[in-house]
């Protein structure tokens, strides 16, 4: 079950109270005061980990609840700390505040560590009280409560490719055959029912660190998508994440689909309107299934990439052909656009005319 929206209610422990206490033993005439501190509450901790892909977890455990700090005791004993509550969430995850609606943190990374509630403070016990003028306190400070809040999650998977198009043009074939991904494949209409996530290793078989990159297949879009249509918006904000789109169009004789120029137009015309710059991204065209291909329309197809200056991509991913030449482009394409995101940003300075 891919669940990629979740609400949480979260409640830090609150501050053990202080405590009233006196030194009364035998052979110590002077005890005076000796209650102790009440202990911290444990705090609610969400830290990113690579070990989870979805927030399913969160879906029928919404409530998390640290543990309360211990009460202060006699002697000066401070009361014991309550144990925090660490929160697992996969890299990707966008935590909001439900109330707001701010964003309050982005989990980019793994191992990111973050407080979402923190514990109340303990309370003072009558040992903190004593001076020189009020030698016997009878008074304590009872412990503060710990936050309590409620979020938002939302997770946008972290991909470096994200493969769009119609439903059945073979996104799920391509992915099982470049990676270890085994998504469902069948011959009906949205058999994609959630992004599925491949990794793709480009190299010689015998090489310790083979260059490698993150696929996502995204589930078919149709014309309307972004106003709800078919699988409608939900899943495509998971590509808002990707660096490089590969646009998959079906040439085959079989798509019932005529034009597959208005296929690509439309699909750029969703991503469009969608927003978030997705039409804005790198694209690569890949004409599928040509081992059953229309002549016509990979003709229109062709011509319409040498219009537009976009290199297609032929493959037939139930033989194999073209796959290849395709996983390495794309290798070679994601390569660069890493170089280009780890350049330093140079900024020109808007008075520099001015002093010149």
């Amino acid at each position: 079950m891919f669940i990629d929206e979740a609400k949480i209610r979260v409640k830090a422990g609150d501050g053990g109270n202080g405590c009233v206490a006196f030194r009364r033993e035998k052979f110590v005439p002077r005890g005076g005061p000796s209650g102790g501190d009440g202990g911290k509450g444990g705090d609610v901790i969400m830290e990113s980990s690579e070990r989870h892909n979805t927030l399913v977890h969160f879906r029928f455990n919404p409530e998390h609840k640290a543990e309360r700090g211990r009460h202060g005791e006699g002697s000066k004993r401070t009361g014991r700390e309550g144990d925090d509550v660490v929160l697992k969430v996969p890299v990707g995850t966008i935590l909001f505040d439900d109330e707001s609606g701010e964003r309050i943190h982005d989990f980019s990374r793994p191992d990111e560590r973050i407080v979402i509630a923190r514990g109340g403070r303990g309370g003072r016990g009558n040992a903190q009280f004593a001076t020189s003028t009020h030698q016997a306190p009878r008074e304590c400070e009872p412990g503060r409560p710990g936050e309590e809040r409620v979020y938002r999650l939302e997770l946008k998977l972290l991909a470096d490719v994200g493969l769009v198009g119609y439903p059945n043009v073979g996104k799920s074939t391509l992915i099982s055959r470049i990676s270890a991904a085994r998504p469902k494949i069948a011959d009906y209409p949205f058999t994609t029912l959630q992004p599925n996530l491949g990794v793709v290793a480009v190299g010689d078989p015998g090489d310790p660190n083979p260059a490698s990159f993150v696929v996502a297949d995204i589930p078919g879009l149709i014309e309307g998508a972004h106003t709800g249509a078919g699988l409608g918006t939900q899943f495509l904000r998971h590509i808002e994440r990707t660096g490089l789109l590969v646009h998959l169009v079906d040439v085959s004789g079989a798509s019932g689909r005529p034009d597959p120029v208005k296929d690509v137009e439309v699909i750029q015309g969703e991503l469009q309107s969608f927003g978030a710059n997705l039409e804005n991204k790198p694209v690569m065209l890949v004409a599928s299934k040509i081992d059953i291909a229309d002549k016509g329309k990979l003709a229109k197809l062709r011509r319409y990439a040498r219009q537009k200056g976009v290199e297609l991509f032929p493959i037939s991913a139930a033989t194999g052909q073209g796959i290849e030449k395709l996983k390495y482009a794309m290798a070679e394409k994601v390569a660069e656009l890493r170089r280009a995101s780890s350049l330093p940003q140079v900024q020109d300075e808007p008075n520099a005319q001015k002093r010149a």
